[in-house]
């Protein structure tokens, strides 16, 4: 285990050159005379003194520094300086990413400086890329990333330890004797750091919250959350201020918004879901045409700004989906109850109407407050039940209908209604397609849990039908009510959701790589390269290498984000696009309700500032959901391996580096690495080029895409972390029954 060093030993100082230029870099906005350096290079005597005078002027000589009053020097005004944010990569070294550069900041683990993965730093470059990287040294820690670390406590007689579970985490926490509280050692706990001395080795921390015994369910599942600054619990006054809301429907407010409580509605969700935010109405009107609404539950009539509860769903900005459990961005007396479009109960919403032809052309909408009744809730599967059996058309439809083993009443009306959307929603995304929308459709990796939340099976989710008609509607409010705002002259603040087009370098190395599977890219424009990948995603289906494909694809995208200045969406093929349909869950469409409202009233146009801070928090938060949820199924994942170590499973390998193998089992998107070590029957080297490892004797390739057989080797819960042994190639391994 790593010593807690409170003092470093004194340097034998041989020139001086290098270390005044380090001390100067490292504050250099403020000035230092010869007695203040001479106490940062830890010397006092008189010789020395005279040296550090001598190199002053020989460094002020050559320009490097200036003496701006008498005795006291900064350093000379450089342009190698830049703002950015730490990477923490491999070994505890790291790159600063700069906005205003084509290329990350390399930075040795002894020029960190004390930054951590994620602060905003200030980095000089002292070596410019000719045939290596640009190089440089973190002089300044600007803001703090965080400060609240997972880790497991190791505790000792007079002080412990906090070893971090993230890659990212370079160095373990030193907590002092009083600052343990109440963990023992090998608990995983949450510590703060509380500074990091400028002889210390270790940052000092102390321990805030102990999440309990390391590996356990709870305690791994809470780690996740705690490692990303999530909460799972409400505090009490917001309980307290959800709980006393009025959620009755009131007359006086129904007479405020449009009634379509006498259209037929009904939703369209999973069928585990607690929670229905969107519902759809459909009627046939005497033209011939339909009207079909879209209704998204109000959340905005019980979240008013200012409140202890709009605070708190500000702060969280969106749910969050774990493996077994939901953390929801509102308490559960609105999402589970008011603003959830249950069965045969009115609720107030906000709705999008339109009518639309038979070609699927929107003739006429609106956008407004609405009260609205739902006639039915439907499953996934029971909507596509209904679209696969078109006799539903009909009255011939049975009332009854039977799905794995579960009984449903169908109202011949609803189900002719379903399929008449559907027939609207097939040609809507075949019309979006056509212009250049790709089509993601990547499997999502489910769990089959028992009552201790144990994985019993896995199981692939696959969007059918029924959820592309669903996304097809619910595609066209968001882009109806974005370009409805867009339009507006004068220009009106609003929140949209932007995705811009993918980097030149990321394609490339798409290409590279898929071009071993037998893929190529046709990448002339726009437009060809939107076709080219829609191409791609739709000939890996059911292939061995479907996931690493689409993953790949998805990697290579831009991240969408929050912002008020709009420049389309590039994966939708939208010019204008937002977020309106899901306010239950996200903080982005209750900003969206409020400010469609505030311009439908015929107000001035809300704040720029103010809105981007909020978009900005909010794909911060997006962001950090989406990487509690990953880790949540990276848990589970190696959960449910721990439980097969005796088995032998197909894999395909999905990444090559110098220290290992990584393969993915293809029954169950299970992924693990092969260290190089443990391939024993030769010593295999790494070929960047290829994407592989060659054996030196017997130039066996393991190269990415091959088909091998793996079994489990340590399955590590609390690290998140497969390893596995390799058992051969498909096609010289026989795997045992």
């Amino acid at each position: 285990m790593p010593q807690h060093k409170r003092t470093k030993k004194k340097k034998n100082i041989s020139d001086y050159s290098t270390s005044i230029l380090n001390i100067l870099r490292k504050d250099h906005s403020k000035p230092f005379n010869y007695k203040q350096i001479a106490a940062k290079l830890g010397v006092d005597d008189a010789s020395s003194r005279n040296h550090i005078i001598k190199t002053l002027k020989k460094l002020q000589g050559k320009g490097s520094i200036q003496e701006i009053e008498r005795g006291k020097y900064i350093l000379a005004p450089s342009k190698n300086y830049y703002t950015g944010v730490v990477d923490i990569a491999g070994r505890g070294q790291g790159y600063i990413v700069v906005d205003d550069l084509d290329e990350d900041i390399f930075v040795k683990n002894k020029n960190l400086n004390k930054a951590l993965h994620g602060d905003v730093v200030e980095v000089y470059v002292f070596k410019r890329k000719k045939k290596g990287k640009t190089e440089g040294e973190i002089t300044k820690i600007l803001q703090r990333k965080r400060t609240e670390f997972v880790g497991v406590i190791q505790v000792m007689e007079n002080f412990a330890f906090v070893d971090c579970s993230s890659a990212k985490m370079y160095t373990d926490i030193f907590v002092p004797k009083g600052n343990i509280g109440k963990a023992e050692d090998g608990d995983k706990v949450l510590v703060a750091m509380e500074g990091w001395a400028d002889n210390a080795e270790s940052p000092m921390g102390k321990v805030i919250k102990v999440l309990g015994k390391p590996g356990e369910h709870n305690t791994e599942i809470h780690s996740i959350l705690a490692q990303y600054g999530l909460p799972y619990e409400f505090p009490h006054e917001v309980e307290e201020y959800a709980n006393n809301l009025d959620t009755s429907i009131q007359e006086a407010e129904i007479k405020k918004r449009r009634d379509m409580r006498k259209a037929l509605t009904f939703t369209i969700d999973p069928k585990d879901a607690k929670d229905f935010d969107d519902a759809l109405s459909f009627e046939k009107l005497e033209n011939g045409n339909y009207e079909i609404g879209i209704h998204i539950a109000d959340v905005s009539h019980y979240l008013k700004p200012g409140t202890v509860l709009d605070d708190e769903a500000y702060e969280r900005a969106t749910s969050v989906y774990l493996v077994d459990r939901v953390v929801p961005m509102l308490p559960e007396i609105l999402s589970n109850n008011a603003c959830s479009l249950r069965p045969n109960e009115e609720k107030y919403t906000f709705s999008a109407v339109f009518e639309i032809n038979d070609n699927a052309e929107v003739v006429n909408k609106w956008f407004g407050r609405t009260v609205t009744y739902s006639d039915a809730r439907f499953a996934y599967e029971e909507a596509q039940y209904v679209i696969e059996n078109p006799q539903a058309e009909s009255h011939e439809m049975p009332s009854q209908i039977s799905i794995t083993g579960k009984t449903y009443r169908v109202d011949p009306a609803i189900a002719r209604a379903i399929l008449e959307m559907d027939r609207l929603a097939k040609i809507l995304r075949k019309k979006r397609m056509r212009q250049g929308a790709i089509s993601f459709d990547k499997v999502e990796v489910k769990f089959i849990l028992d009552e201790q939340n144990n994985p019993e099976g896995v199981y692939f989710k696959e969007s059918k039908d029924a959820n592309k008609l669903i996304e097809e509607f619910m595609l066209l409010a968001n882009r109806s009510v974005a370009e409805f705002i867009g339009k507006q002259n004068p220009k009106k603040t609003f929140v949209y959701r932007v995705h811009d087009e993918p980097d030149d370098e990321k394609i490339a190395a798409l290409e590279n790589i898929i071009k071993r599977f037998g893929y190529k890219l046709n990448t002339r424009d726009r437009n060809s390269t939107a076709a080219s990948l829609n191409k791609l995603l739709h000939d890996v289906q059911g292939k061995k290498e479907q996931n690493l494909v689409d993953t790949l694809a998805i990697r290579s995208m831009s991240k969408a984000i929050y912002t008020i200045h709009n420049i389309g969406h590039y994966g939708l093929a939208f010019d204008y696009y937002t977020h309106f349909t899901s306010p239950i869950r996200r903080y982005p469409d209750v900003m969206v309700h409020r400010l469609l409202q505030k311009y439908l009233d015929g107000k001035p146009s809300a704040k720029e500032e103010l809105y981007e801070e909020r978009c900005s928090h909010s794909s911060d938060m997006e962001n950090l959901a989406s990487n509690a949820e990953r880790d949540s199924i990276k848990y589970m994942q190696v959960k449910y391996m721990k439980d097969h170590e005796d088995q032998d499973f197909l894999g395909v390998i999905s990444g090559v580096t110098e220290w290992g193998v990584y393969v993915e089992i293809i029954s169950n998107k299970c992924e693990g690495m092969v260290r190089l070590q443990d391939l024993k029957d030769d010593h295999y080297v790494f070929d960047r080029e290829e994407y592989a490892v060659v054996g030196s004797k017997s130039k066996n390739v393991y190269q990415l895409g091959d088909e091998v057989y793996v079994k489990v080797k340590n399955a590590d819960l609390v690290k998140k972390h497969l390893d596995f042994i390799m058992l051969g190639h498909q096609n010289e391994y026989q795997p045992r029954v």
